[in-house]
């Protein structure tokens, strides 16, 4: 059976790869939008969003919109790809071609 990668798999990691994965490459989602998204704390959603950049799967930018901070968070090409070979696993799994 191929290997799920562990840094997707957790609910909310598989959430915000999943979000980000439905845009356009390059394009990201800013840090209030992830949340409403999610339904997950400042906290929470923070932390899991560091473990994704320290995996390589998303880039973070954060920036001020006049007196405001902005972050906004982008899947890299190295987490489109875990995504979809997490998501292809997955398939191959229901389809019941590994056993």
């Amino acid at each position: 059976m191929a290997e799920l990668d562990d840094t997707p798999p957790q609910p909310l990691r598989l959430k915000i790869m999943a979000a980000l994965n439905a845009l356009p490459v390059s394009v990201g989602l800013e840090f209030s939008r992830l949340k409403k998204l999610t339904g997950a704390t400042d906290g929470n959603l923070g932390a899991h969003i560091e473990t994704l950049a320290k995996a390589g799967y998303v880039s973070v930018d954060k920036a001020f919109v006049g007196k405001k901070p902005q972050t906004t968070v982008t899947a890299t090409a190295a987490g489109r790809g875990a995504f979809a070979r997490h998501v292809a696993t997955l398939q191959e799994i229901i389809a019941g071609k590994q056993v």
